[in-house]
């Protein structure tokens, strides 16, 4: 089964709006001295659920890296004074992650400046994916007939 002209033009303009705003992000961390998947590796630990503990196998998880290509991510940010590790208080031969003050600060820059882009950008966004999903429903509709 193919798709449409219209899905496919569905499907384009909901990848352009999603690069659109990977490109916003990707230049703001920039401007704040920061690689995106820094950024990324901030808003990660900090976006935790309560359950989660913030030791480098979940963030890689989380972040669908490798241990190794976190491990970097974390060394270069722990560098910068943005994070440090901690030993963990469930298990002391864990390695938790910890967001500074440093961290926090540029963290709640980046993340006014993302939700002040989606603010802008958002309905856009919803409207191609609204649009997507209406015709993948119709077609699973003709399809289950």
């Amino acid at each position: 089964m193919d798709l449409s002209e219209d899905e496919y033009r569905d499907l384009a303009e909901f990848r352009r709006q999603i690069r659109q705003f990977l490109h916003f992000s990707e230049a703001t961390a920039k401007e704040h001295g920061l690689e995106a998947r820094q950024h990324q590796l901030l808003l990660t630990v900090r976006g935790l659920p309560e359950d989660a503990k913030p030791t480098i196998r979940e963030l890689a998880a989380r972040m669908y890296l490798q241990h190794h290509s976190t491990v970097e991510l974390i060394d270069r940010l722990e560098t910068t004074g943005a994070i440090a590790r901690c030993p963990s208080s469930d298990d002391k031969r864990a390695v938790w992650i910890r967001l500074t003050s440093l961290g926090h600060s540029i963290l709640r820059k980046l993340s006014v400046a993302h939700r002040t882009e989606l603010e802008r950008s958002g309905p856009e966004l919803a409207r191609a994916l609204h649009s997507v999903l209406l015709h993948a429903k119709a077609q699973n509709e003709i399809v289950s007939r």
